[in-house]
Order: structure tokens, then C-alpha cells, then sequence
């Protein structure tokens, strides 16, 4: 016998874990992209009712799929077209590769990876760009569309309609799970490389939940991107997202603390710092983009800013300079506030806005910072980073009542429950202390 409440967190760990894979897996078996997810909601409904009682199964991913094929075998029978399809789930099995197996290079007409052929469906251009993103994050990285709405700044309402949209468009068009041929993927390629990047996102810093981190989330999203490369190896994109990701990936070990919170960059011990995961960034991102010049003091190669340095390229760089700066009071923030203008000029956006307002305060003071702050206050509405950061800012500079309150407001936002604890120790903390200089959460 198992708990309900046991069995129920077990079915939402496993969904979390398996369900793109799951869900990929059907859709090449059925050809059926909506009916696919219909069926692995189906299996999980079945697991909340059979579990308790019967036990978690030792492999609850493959006790999943199981459950769908047989839904999907039912199905058929029903529509008399089980002959087609049966022999499809006699000689394959859902595979799990991992970033070791992904080859250099890869042939051009061929994706042997069922979770990157799914990302290339869902952001077939019959859909808008929204829709894409919202169908691929619930499909491919499991999230809820309350964690959709916060990633993509929108409302839950918006999002579920976008959702179900989506599927209906893809239905309505017969997209077959297949991959696109080399003419077709530029038009697909932003999408996926944004469904990517959001994907790890969710991994370095979990919307909701009790852990901060979800290494495996992480871990998805470069295995995903490293295939991508192996495909597409003269993208310079692909490889700047990769190099992104393994700049901030190797602060995983040094970002939280012994209870769990977060740590600043200034106060992360260096020494944890992953330097193989660095040295891979720095080999992405030579790949990417021309090298030209060395960081100050570091020795390391940087990429110029010039023609060749896309939307990634340029956060890679900014990455790249938190990773070589030997310490916090070495970081380069000149230069960061530099490739944040040049962002913020390539793609405009009131996050772009905000990141570099934390750069600026750091190259020349939190007033000014605070000020390119407020006249966010619209745009940015309900993002939690936002009074985040005007609290930060608020404390450096010695309005230690304003900053408590700006960390009470964060903290009441929707949002992990690890940054929420942190967010309210800080709060009393600017409450019964003299005003003292901290360093912005990055």
C-alpha cells in the first residue's frame, strides 16, 4: 500500500522526468500529436488510481508508457486500424540517451531523437510564435501553464487558449512527427532554439516548487542543444545557446547554500565552480563566433561584439565574463554593461531592460540603476525579479525601509519557494540592520 499523497507526488516527479519522452514516443508511434498527449494524460490518471493501492512500479516511466500503448492499441482496434500500426510497438522501445551518446555530427536528413523531432513539430511555422513556445514547454519540459504564463510574461487563461489552439492547428494541417528537410528548419530554427533555452531556464532556476535548481531539466536542455549541433554544426547560434548553457550550468554546485537558498555571485565559492563545463562553454562559443582580443587580467578568449554575435551569442558572452573573472571583485562590468547595450539594441525587451540595469548598477552606482528600475514597474508587472532588484538597489543605498518592503512585495509573487524564504529573510534582515552594500541576485 502506498499514500495517495506519496503516489501523487511519485506521478508528478515521473511526469516531470519522462513526459517528453513519453509523449514524443507516441506521437511517432501514432503519427497523432494531440491523441499522443491524450494518451499519456490517460496513463497518469490510471497511476493515481492504481498506485496507491498497488504500489509504485520500480520503473514508473516505463509502467507509463506501457498503460498508453495499450490505450493506443484499444484505439485502433476501435478504428480498425490496428494492423497498421502494431508492428510499431513490437520492435521499438523508448530510448534514453544522454549527452555522452550525442554523435559530432549527425546526418543532415535524419534527427535520431525522438524529444527533438517532437520541439521540431510543435514549432511548425503554421503556429504563431507564442503558440509554439507554449505547446513545445508544456509537451517538452512538463511544465504547467501557470509556469508558462510566468516564462512567457502572459496570463493562464492565454496560455491554455494558445495551447489548445495550437493542437487543433497541427491537427487541422496533418503535421506528420517527422523532421523538416534542410529548406524548412531556418524557419523553425528560432523557435526551437528559444524552446531550448526556456527549457534550461526552467532548470537553473525552477519557477515553483521547493528546490531552486532542476539539474535534470538542465542537464535535458543540453543534450537537446548538443543534438541540435550535431545536425545544424555550422549554426552559430546553436553553439552560442550551448555555450550559454555551460557558462551558467557550472555554477550549479556553488548557487545554493546548506538550507537550500540561494546564493549570490559574490558570495558563490569559486573553487565549486565546474571549470570542465567552462572550458566547454569557451570551446562553444570559439566555435560560434570570430575571437577577437582576451578579457582583461584573465587571459581568456572573448568574441568581438561585432558582425556574428546574435541574441545568444551576446548572453553567452555576458556568461562568459561571470566565468572567467577569477573573483566577484574582478568582474568585468564595463564590459557586461556594454554586450547588455548591444542586447538590449539587437532584441528590446523589458527583461533585457532590467539585466542591464543590474550591470549598470554595478559599473556606475544603484541611483541611476534605480531609475531604469521604476519605469519598468509597467511592462514588468507581477515578474518577481522586479522589486527583486529595486529592493536590492533600495538597500544599497541606504533606504533600508523601502527595500524590506520591496522584498516582502517579491516574495509575495508567484515563484520558488526557495527564492520566497530567501526574499523574506531578507526583508527582516533590511528591517533590523544598518544600511550595507549587497550585490544583485544574478
Amino acid at each position: 500500500m502506498t499514500s495517495d499523497g506519496h503516489a501523487q507526488r511519485a506521478v508528478e516527479a515521473v511526469w516531470r522526468e519522462e513526459s517528453a519522452r513519453i509523449v514524443s514516443a507516441l506521437t511517432r508511434h501514432t503519427g497523432d500529436f494531440a491523441w499522443a498527449e491524450d494518451l499519456a494524460q490517460e496513463a497518469l490518471v490510471e497511476a493515481l488510481a492504481t498506485w496507491p493501492a498497488g504500489g509504485i512500479p520500480d520503473n514508473p516511466g516505463a509502467w507509463l508508457m506501457s498503460v498508453a500503448k495499450r490505450r493506443a492499441i484499444d484505439g485502433w482496434r476501435r478504428r480498425e486500424r490496428m494492423a497498421q500500426r502494431e508492428p510499431l510497438f513490437i520492435s521499438e522501445a523508448l530510448r534514453a540517451e544522454s549527452v555522452d551518446t550525442v554523435p559530432d555530427e549527425a546526418d543532415p536528413d535524419h534527427i535520431d531523437d525522438d524529444v527533438l523531432r517532437l520541439v521540431f513539430v510543435a514549432c511548425h511555422p503554421v503556429l504563431p510564435a507564442q503558440a509554439r513556445l507554449a505547446l513545445t514547454l508544456r509537451t517538452v519540459a512538463g511544465l504547467t501553464t501557470e509556469q508558462i504564463a510566468r516564462a512567457l510574461l502572459m496570463t493562464v487563461p492565454t496560455v491554455q487558449q494558445r495551447i489548445v489552439r495550437a493542437k487543433r492547428a497541427l491537427a487541422a494541417e496533418g503535421v506528420p512527427f517527422e523532421v523538416p528537410d534542410r529548406a524548412e528548419r531556418p524557419a523553425r530554427l528560432a523557435s526551437v532554439l528559444q524552446v531550448i533555452y526556456l527549457l534550461f531556464t526552467e532548470g537553473y532556476s525552477a519557477t515553483e516548487g521547493e528546490g531552486l535548481v532542476r539539474p535534470d531539466v538542465a542537464r535535458e536542455a543540453v543534450r537537446l542543444g548538443r543534438q541540435l549541433a550535431s545536425l545544424m554544426p555550422r549554426e552559430a547560434e546553436v553553439w552560442s545557446l550551448i555555450a550559454l548553457m555551460e557558462f551558467q550550468s557550472s555554477r550549479f554546485a556553488a548557487r545554493i547554500d546548506a538550507e537550500g537558498l540561494p546564493l549570490t555571485l559574490e558570495q558563490q565559492d569559486r573553487r565549486r565552480w565546474d571549470r570542465s563545463a567552462i572550458a566547454r562553454g569557451s570551446e562553444a562559443i570559439a566555435r560560434a563566433v570570430p575571437v577577437a582580443g582576451t578579457l582583461a587580467g584573465s587571459g581568456a578568449e572573448r568574441p568581438s561584439v561585432g558582425r556574428g554575435i546574435g541574441y545568444y551569442g551576446l548572453q553567452a558572452a555576458i556568461a562568459q565574463c561571470h566565468a572567467v573573472a577569477p573573483t566577484f571583485a574582478e568582474t568585468d562590468w564595463q564590459r557586461i554593461l556594454g554586450l547588455y547595450d548591444a542586447l538590449a539594441a539587437l532584441a528590446p525587451s523589458a527583461v533585457v531592460r532590467l539585466n542591464r540595469a543590474v550591470a549598470l548598477s554595478m559599473a556606475e552606482g544603484p541611483a541611476q540603476a534605480l531609475v531604469e528600475v521604476e519605469s519598468l514597474e509597467t511592462e514588468l508587472s507581477g515578474f518577481r525579479p522586479l522589486p527583486a532588484v529595486r529592493a536590492e538597489l533600495l538597500e544599497r543605498l541606504g533606504d533600508t525601509d523601502a527595500a524590506a518592503a520591496a522584498f516582502l512585495e517579491a516574495a509575495a509573487l508567484p515563484g520558488n519557494d526557495a527564492e520566497t524564504a530567501l526574499l523574506r529573510r531578507r526583508a527582516a534582515q533590511a528591517k533590523s540592520s544598518a544600511p550595507r552594500r549587497t550585490e544583485p541576485r544574478r
